[in-house]
Order: C-alpha cells, then sequence, then structure tokens
C-alpha cells in the first residue's frame, strides 16, 4: 500500500508557515507564471520612496537613500523598505556606485595576484552551477584577503552601504564571507537556481526537508555581489527573474526542465557599473550570464553573508565523539542492531552539514556539498572499517575544513 503524500498547507494568516513536505509535484509552472508576472506588474516606485529609479522590475538606490541614512530613525525606515523589496518585491536591489573605484581597483589588484598564484600552483578550483575551467574562482576570499592586504580589506569591508542591508535583512551580529568569481571571455552561463543553504542541495536531498524549513531558508543568509569591473550586457551579468523568490517549492522546482526554460525565456539582466552592488533574497531564481565580450574578465566579489543565529548554544568536539562512538557502533551492527537506529546515533553526534568549510581543499563529491562527518563515519560503518581507519579519514577531513588563509 502506498502512503499519501504529506503536502504542505498552511492557512491565510502571515504569521502561519507551511508544513508537511514538497515534492516535485507540487510545483505548477502556470501558479509561478502568475506569481512572478504579477508581482512585475504591481510594482510601482511610489512603494518604495527610498529609491532613485525602477530598471527591469529591479530596484536601484543611490544618492536618495544615503540622505535619509544619517539618522538612527533614518536609517531604520531605509532598511524597512530595504527588507520589504526583498521579501514581498522584486527580491533584489541594486546600489549604484556602493563602493569607491579605488579602494574596488586596490582588491581587484589582490584578488588577481591571488587568482595567478592559484594558477602558478596547478590549484583546481571548480563552481557550483557552471562547468569546469568557466572562469576562476577564489573560494575563502575574506579572510585571504585580511591576510594579505589588512589596509585595503579594512578600507572595503568599512562599506556602510553592505552593513545597511545586512542588517536589514538578518539583524545584528552578521557573518561575511566571500567568494570572487571571475567569468573569462566565452565562459558559458550558470545554471538557473536559488542559493545557500537548500540551494545547494539536489532535489532529492532538499525534498527530505519540511516545508517550513523551505520557508526559513531565505532569512539564514543575504546574497550579494559587487562589481569589480564594468559590466554591460555582453560580458554576463547575472541573469535574475524578479518575485521568484516568492514561490513556496521554489528549492524543488528549480531543477525542473520546465521552470529553467521559463527563466531563460524572461529573467532580467542589468548592466553594472564598477562600484555597484547589488544584493538579493537568496531565493531569487539566478544565475551568471554568458560572457560575450571579446576581452572582458568580468569580476565580481560574491558576498553571502550569513544570521548569527545559525549556530548551535554549545562548543561540541564532534570528531572527539565520532571517535568514541565507533566500536559501540561496529558491535551493534554486528549484533543486528536495525539501521534505523544506528543512523539515529550517528546523527546525534556527528557533524551532519558539509558547511562552513574550506572549498580549496574540500572539494564536493558527487554532488554541490563535500561529504559530511556523518556521512564519512556511515560509510565507514557500512564498509566494515576499523577504527583506525576511520580516524585517520576524520582527521584528514578535519584537515581540509581548516581555512589554509
Amino acid at each position: 500500500m502506498t502512503a499519501t503524500p504529506t503536502r504542505p498547507t498552511s492557512s491565510p494568516a502571515r504569521t502561519s508557515a507551511p508544513t508537511g513536505w514538497y515534492s516535485p509535484a507540487d510545483c505548477s509552472l502556470d501558479d509561478f507564471r502568475a506569481l512572478v508576472e504579477g508581482g512585475l506588474a504591481a510594482t510601482d516606485l511610489a512603494d518604495y520612496p527610498y529609491a532613485d529609479s525602477l530598471e527591469q522590475g529591479v530596484l536601484v538606490y543611490g544618492a536618495r537613500l544615503r540622505e535619509h541614512t544619517t539618522t538612527p530613525e533614518g536609517r531604520r525606515d531605509v532598511q524597512a523598505e530595504l527588507a520589504r523589496a526583498l521579501v514581498d518585491g522584486p527580491g533584489i536591489v541594486v546600489f549604484a556606485g556602493a563602493f569607491e573605484h579605488g579602494v574596488v581597483d586596490r582588491a581587484t589588484d589582490v584578488f588577481r595576484a591571488m587568482i595567478e598564484e592559484q594558477k602558478a600552483a596547478g590549484t583546481a578550483v571548480g563552481d557550483h552551477f557552471a562547468k569546469p575551467g568557466a572562469n576562476d574562482r577564489i573560494w575563502g576570499a575574506l579572510d585571504k584577503f585580511a591576510v594579505r592586504d589588512p589596509q585595503a580589506f579594512a578600507d572595503y569591508y568599512a562599506n556602510d552601504v553592505l552593513a545597511l542591508v545586512s542588517e536589514a535583512w538578518l539583524g545584528s551580529g552578521y557573518q561575511v564571507t566571500s567568494q570572487v568569481n571571475v567569468v573569462n571571455p566565452g565562459g558559458q552561463a550558470q545554471t538557473a537556481h536559488r542559493d545557500y543553504h537548500l540551494g545547494f542541495m539536489g532535489q532529492e536531498q532538499a525534498a527530505g526537508f519540511p516545508a517550513q524549513v523551505h520557508a526559513l531558508s531565505p532569512v539564514l543568509t543575504l546574497q550579494g555581489a559587487v562589481a569589480h569591473v564594468d559590466m554591460p550586457v555582453e560580458t554576463g551579468p547575472t541573469l535574475y527573474l524578479p518575485h521568484s523568490q516568492k514561490y513556496p517549492a521554489g528549492y524543488i522546482a528549480f531543477h525542473q526542465p520546465e521552470f529553467t526554460e521559463h527563466f531563460l525565456a524572461n529573467h532580467v539582466q542589468l548592466p553594472l557599473a564598477k562600484g555597484d552592488a547589488a544584493f538579493f533574497n537568496p531565493a531569487l531564481f539566478h544565475g551568471a550570464g554568458t560572457n560575450r565580450s571579446a576581452d572582458v574578465r568580468r569580476m565580481a566579489n560574491l558576498l553571502q553573508v550569513s544570521s548569527g543565529f545559525g549556530r548551535a548554544m554549545e562548543v561540541v568536539d564532534r570528531t572527539a565523539m565520532a571517535k568514541a562512538l565507533f566500536e559501540v557502533l561496529r558491535t551493534q551492527k554486528a549484533a543486528g542492531v536495525d539501521e534505523r537506529s544506528l543512523r539515529n546515533v550517528v546523527a546525534a553526534s556527528a557533524e551532519g552539514y558539509a558547511f562552513p568549510t574550506d572549498l580549496d581543499r574540500d572539494q564536493p563529491i558527487g554532488g554541490l556539498a563535500p561529504q559530511t562527518q556523518a556521512e564519512l563515519v556511515w560509510q565507514a560503518l557500512s564498509e566494515g572499517w576499523d577504527r583506525a581507519a576511520l580516524v585517520e579519514a576524520l582527521d584528514a577531513q578535519q584537515e581540509r575544513r581548516r581555512s589554509a588563509a
């Protein structure tokens, strides 16, 4: 007998959250299209008094915003508008001239030197949503930048636009990370996707998380990109689908071919000038564009800002736990203890999430994320490793996850 799938449900009340689980059967392109098109039609610049303009359905901020952030009250009003734009509006905001050119150029010099060193060392750098070799990446650029040139770092990250929008979306205590992406001439577009956390999972894995987590994931991070060179359309600046962040089952839907086709036919693509910055809800459908220019290496500093709440209350040495428990688990498995019970112990003790990590050394394996500690422990248990083999593998994994900046 086949169980009836549990479909997500919610009441009309804004304070309620959907419950249940999403599946591909819950993804309706007609509903998605109606939501996106309706949002575009309803977006009115008059509803966003601190924005300077509305371009291709995207709100652009500049002088008017800066005029109103000089007082605590004005700053909060601006932040409330930015948050509203990211939730109920287009889902993306652009800040014209957010970073001074001189500050950007100094950072660009540092990033280019890092990339040349990676190439000289033969370091292979992959991408989550583009073919290998389509671009140059610097994973973990934040601490590498700070260690290499502290003064340039301080000048760059003193930027108040970054603080303004990060606080608007995440509150205080946020955590900044940075990955530099250079799409070279001829570099092909990324596939349309959503971003971290659920966006970095395959469809089956994302479907294993209940609907309320799909609603939570977008408010755990803020995505941003700072243009380090002028980015006319032919260089392939990021493609966006405004209002797509509102689709509840979007973390399942972006894997569906019909949604990809709709994105390709209906996206917007804003040219950016050096120093401009775009920030967007991570649930927005987006992807870097194809660089059709002859000689422009399109460089952006991709900023991922995370909520300070994404941490446990206590520090736990999960590696020590995994080592201590392994012989018990091996003995129980040999005695015929059921798999679910064994997996429950692994889930309660080992680290079950792949991030944060050092993506230079801890590369994804067979998917969008590296192997987790829990997956390693289960592999060892399933394949009959002895404890010494597991200890060696755990130590090697722990070392790969440590930043080498």
